[in-house]
């Protein structure tokens, strides 16, 4: 399952953008997420889904959808 929808609801929560105006696939810096914001978005991922996420992932996505995958990879990963 992806974690696309849970990563909406926590942008909603922590930033005040509803998951409507959120593209997917469009550049996450579109709606003013710059590498500061990003970082700290991703320790948020990580509180959230107690996972880990490596900062090579964290650097090589720049989407949304992208994140949602590496989310993905990281929880079936671990699930192993």
């Amino acid at each position: 399952m992806s974690s696309l929808k849970v990563l909406q609801d926590l942008i909603h929560e922590k930033y005040g953008i509803e998951a409507a105006a959120l593209d997917p696939h469009a550049s996450m810096r579109d709606k003013g997420f710059d590498s500061l914001t990003l970082v700290e978005f991703v320790f948020t991922i990580e509180d959230h889904f107690s996972i880990s996420i490596t900062d090579d992932d964290a650097n090589s996505v720049d989407t949304l959808a992208g994140l949602a995958a590496v989310v993905d990879k990281v929880r079936m990963a671990q699930a192993k």
